[in-house]
């Protein structure tokens, strides 16, 4: 226990200043350098040339956007794990996601007066594929396998009709593709006054699902003993990391695996309260999207790599490795 806590106030000191040194990383590195003095100089307004430019109008909300988009993420990540009693649940991986994805690109493409609603459609749309995943694996409560399978069909299903979608409306899609691919590109200010609203929202709602996540994990019966509505309960949460998800998805595209890899290494290391999980995995997401659209943006020039394709290089041996590890406790 006391190994518990000194992790728990360790984190609490290196994960926000992780956060810092990724944020100026992404800041500074790039196609143009930019040495850490004049950055400096321009955040102070004693700089006028086009680093201004860079760092004001196109890298800094890009950052602030990647926090955000890592921050609901994982919060919807730690939450969709605590209610579906999955550890290998993530908004990604289970469908939530493809399900806000398809509703945007629906939006996009086919109603693209309604441009402005997206990330209410994106919620929509991730909170009834969470909900018809819940359903499909209920039988006397939910186990993971079914809840795994489920969202695996729900997926599947998902991508068939977007990809539909995308035929039909071919001469429509060219400017959807890469938001498909999930990334950071051309994020601007415009953006991050789109999705600030409904992921902050979100994330201050999170302080108020501590208590109800940490009684879930009592189980459904001793929770309901201390007079808690247990199914009014895990549908709210579910609500909520479907409009996290969708907020996420909204900007940002089908970013996935956040979800999975920063709840899973938090809980590893702090245990499942969520008092710490669900804080510390708002900064770990955040700098983990943050860091990812920096190494995505940098490292193959001239080409920029969509941060979707790269964190789904980094999450797709962990969910393997993860599968393998919790495989007898899932069966």
């Amino acid at each position: 226990m006391l190994r518990r806590s000194r992790r728990r106030l360790m984190l609490a000191i290196l994960l926000p200043i992780l956060l810092l040194l990724v944020s100026l990383y992404s800041i500074i590195d790039g196609a143009i350098s930019i040495p850490v003095a004049d950055l400096l100089a321009v955040l102070k307004g004693q700089q006028e040339s086009v680093y201004r430019t860079i760092i004001i109008d196109l890298r800094i909300p890009r950052v602030l956007v990647g926090m955000l988009v890592g921050a609901c993420l994982a919060a919807s990540g730690a939450l969709l794990q605590g209610v579906m009693k999955n550890p290998l649940a993530d908004p990604g991986i289970i469908g939530v996601s493809a399900g806000g994805g398809m509703a945007a690109m629906i939006t996009m493409v086919m109603l693209p007066q309604f441009s402005y609603l997206l990330p209410i459609t994106a919620f929509i749309g991730a909170f009834v594929t969470a909900i018809v995943i819940y359903a499909m694996a209920w039988e006397h409560g939910a186990s993971p396998v079914k809840i795994v399978l489920a969202g695996v069909a729900v997926n599947a299903l998902l991508g068939a009709v977007t990809n539909g979608i995308m035929v039909v409306f071919s001469d429509r899609v060219q400017a959807v593709l890469p938001w498909l691919s999930g990334g950071l590109n051309g994020r601007s200010w415009h953006h991050l006054e789109f999705m600030a609203p409904y992921a902050l929202i979100g994330l201050v709602l999170c302080l108020f699902a501590i208590q109800p996540a940490n009684l879930l994990l009592l189980g459904d019966d001793s929770a309901r003993l201390l007079g808690q509505r247990v199914e009014v309960q895990r549908f709210l949460l579910i609500v909520l990391a479907a409009l996290l998800a969708g907020a996420a998805v909204s900007v940002a595209g089908l970013v996935g695996f956040v979800g999975l890899v920063v709840p899973h290494m938090i809980r590893l290391l702090i245990g499942e309260d969520y008092r710490f999980l669900l804080p510390y995995s708002m900064i770990g997401g955040a700098a983990l999207v943050v860091f990812a659209d920096g190494i995505a943006r940098s490292w193959f020039d001239p080409i920029e790599l969509p941060v979707g394709i790269l964190l789904a290089v980094i999450g797709a041996p962990f969910f393997l490795y993860l599968l393998k590890r919790k495989g007898r406790v899932l069966t």
